[in-house]
């Protein structure tokens, strides 16, 4: 393997009177067998490796007279370790296709303005109080309460938290064991620093205003259809006082929300299905979940010709998805290539890709194809 590194040992002082280690190159290290034909086990040499130094094992033969592609690699490669993120979001992944191989899929529900428009990706600066997104004719405002902050990253899970159980419970008031729940729902762990993310995230929910609406120009004039509104009209959640979640018991209220009734509206008019597997494997990562989010929802209402969707712009997909005060044109261009690769190992069938020129995301009809069966998507576009 010529062309590799180098490894040096530092020279701790000019008058170091220990003997010279010389480099190590990779090159001087081989892969070799044994002179003895009864002995096949591989052996690593090296000359300041010891002759004593232990065998890495072979991999097990089969009783045909082969080994296994996996054994080979375990025995014979170099350990290949990843975190338990991603060995997480491997599982996930494996998780959602067997589900869709089984017809067993599990179903959330998300809210349209937040399909249309995310919200921040990352923590917005203290003093910014509001935040607005654009969609084509469809417009995003957000308002903070100014002694919690505007929503963020993994705040956008409890929108679809919300709508899930409004529309399971068909109520405007939805009442729980324990925001514990929430965590249990997305395969979120459940240690003291995720519990006070929750309950700072309920908080900046509750406190922030919404303002969503559309505005469309016609022939003669400019026509204006917005609704402002807030997500609760009231909440009870049981923390105790280290921030820990409390489950409900016989000497305490039930965890009740109460949502407003323009959110209830919302909600029940134009409830978008989305898989609960999904959302899961992508909490840790906001916009990767809202463009698989989006991309579903789009190429749903996609009929005829494919949609030319631009990347950049006022009306493109880095200012409707939240990311364009993070990132210069061609890290998101980058950014959208890579998610798409991530979006089409849980939707092996999804109709997208970046145009040649890298200007527009280029989505087909899903109908054929759908992150969702059709009958399980009741979606009013």
């Amino acid at each position: 393997m010529v062309g590799l590194g180098i490894f040096e040992l530092p020279t701790h002082s000019l008058g170091n009177p220990c003997p010279t280690v010389h480099p190590v190159r990779i090159h001087d290290f081989s892969v070799g067998y044994s002179s003895s034909h009864s002995d096949p086990r591989p052996q690593v040499e090296n000359e300041y490796a010891p002759h004593n130094a232990p065998r890495p094992e072979s991999a097990q033969i089969k009783s045909n007279g082969f080994s296994s592609v996996a054994d080979c690699l375990r025995f014979n490669s170099p350990r290949i370790s990843i975190s338990k993120r991603r060995s997480n979001l491997l599982d996930s992944i494996q998780l959602v296709r067997r589900q869709r191989g089984n017809h067993q899929k599990q179903i959330a529900f998300h809210t349209r303005p937040f399909v249309l428009c995310g919200l921040p990706l990352r923590r917005p600066p203290s003093d910014q109080l509001v935040y607005t997104r654009r969609n084509g004719i469809f417009v995003l405002e957000i308002t903070a309460h100014p002694r919690f902050g505007l929503p963020y990253g993994q705040d956008r899970l409890i929108p679809i938290w919300l709508a899930t159980l409004t529309t399971k419970q068909k109520s405007r008031v939805i009442h729980f064991e324990s925001p514990t729940q929430l965590l249990d729902y997305f395969h979120l762990p459940k240690n003291g620093s995720q519990h006070r993310r929750v309950k700072s995230a309920f908080q900046r929910i509750f406190a922030a205003t919404i303002f969503f609406g559309t505005e469309r120009e016609t022939i003669k004039r400019i026509v204006v259809d917005s609704a402002r509104f807030h997500f609760m009209d009231s909440m009870c959640l049981w923390f105790d006082s280290s921030g820990q979640a409390q489950p409900r018991d016989s000497n305490t209220c039930a965890n009740t929300i109460t949502l407003s009734e323009s959110f209830y509206h919302e909600i029940t008019a134009h409830p978008v299905p989305v898989e609960r597997e999904v959302i899961a494997a992508l909490a840790h990562a906001p916009g990767l979940l809202d463009f698989y989010v989006w991309i579903a929802w789009k190429s749903w209402t996609v009929r005829g010709q494919p949609a030319r969707v631009p990347i950049f712009g006022e009306n493109g997909l880095s200012h409707q998805l939240g990311t364009a005060q993070y990132s210069v044109d061609r890290l998101f261009r980058h950014k959208i290539s890579h998610w798409l690769e991530y979006v089409k190992l849980l939707w092996l069938e999804c109709p997208a890709h970046v145009s040649q020129d890298g200007r527009y995301l280029v989505v087909q009809s899903s109908r054929k194809s759908a992150a969702l069966h059709p009958v399980e998507w009741p979606v009013n576009p």
